[in-house]
């Protein structure tokens, strides 16, 4: 079996509005395919926010690999 850590992430991503307070609103969720786990996000900046979070995680996951 390969031990190299994954080198992608894959999430299918919903989007849709809301209205909130007389405006309207983007909510979004990410679900694995791989585990079926699902995220559920109140704006877009909280979604960014976890993307970023877990690309950084893996850059340094990969950089820890290198000799």
């Amino acid at each position: 079996m390969n031990d190299k850590p994954r080198r992608y992430l894959a999430y299918m991503l919903r989007l849709w509005q809301i209205s909130a307070d007389g405006e309207l609103a983007w909510r979004a969720s990410l679900e694995s395919p791989r585990t079926g786990e699902r995220r559920g996000f109140a704006s877009l900046e909280a979604l960014f926010k976890f993307l970023e979070e877990q690309t950084d995680s893996h850059e340094k996951a990969n950089l820890d690999l290198l000799p």
